[in-house]
């Protein structure tokens, strides 16, 4: 199977419309959409040619595609735009072998894990700062943000391939992160 893995959109069209491109060129049967879509949230600046409605009428072109789990800065109304769930805290896709667990990562995150067993993939945004690692048991994965990046990171999505979890830059998709899902 393979997945696209994305979050922190934040209302930004350029953003929105890179991503959908490189999901349409890359194969993937599912785009995740790890939260925080259309609203750039009171912390954070105006993204890139922030425009809410656009971003979402652009998503729904893809609805029948797209998993999605709630993130801070998504609301009813938003889901009122919006023509696939959004309001899930969580969502769980079963592998063969794993599990990934998707969530935003503002009420599960490191510090509060939810139960998960040894090999499982825990799969959040939030943070904007791309993360791929194996703590312990754990894998931890974070595709960072697509439109307002940190840590001094490229704007950055993430890729499920042959067992193997790459976070890839936006604009070139140069690999800036990967681990294996299998030991």
């Amino acid at each position: 199977m393979k997945l696209m893995i994305a979050s922190d959109i934040h209302g930004s069209l350029p953003a929105t419309e890179r991503l959908l491109a490189l999901f349409g060129q890359s194969g993937a049967r599912w785009l995740i959409l790890l939260g925080d879509l259309l609203y750039h949230g009171p912390r954070n600046a105006l993204p890139e040619g922030y425009a809410p409605a656009e971003v979402a009428e652009r998503l729904n072109t893809l609805a029948d595609r797209i998993l999605c789990v709630r993130g801070n800065c998504d609301s009813e109304v938003d889901q009122m735009l919006l023509q696939f769930p959004i309001t899930a805290p969580w969502q769980q896709i079963l592998l063969e072998k794993q599990r990934l667990f998707l969530t935003h990562g503002h009420l599960y995150h490191p510090e509060n894990l939810p139960p998960l067993g040894a090999g499982d993939v825990f799969v959040s945004g939030h943070t904007h700062i791309p993360v791929a690692e194996r703590r312990n048991d754990i894998i931890f994965f974070n595709p960072g943000s697509v439109s307002i990046p940190k840590g001094g990171f490229a704007a950055s999505y993430g890729m499920l391939e042959d067992d193997v979890l790459s976070i890839n830059a936006l604009d070139n998709s140069a690999v800036i992160a990967q681990i294996s899902i299998n030991p």
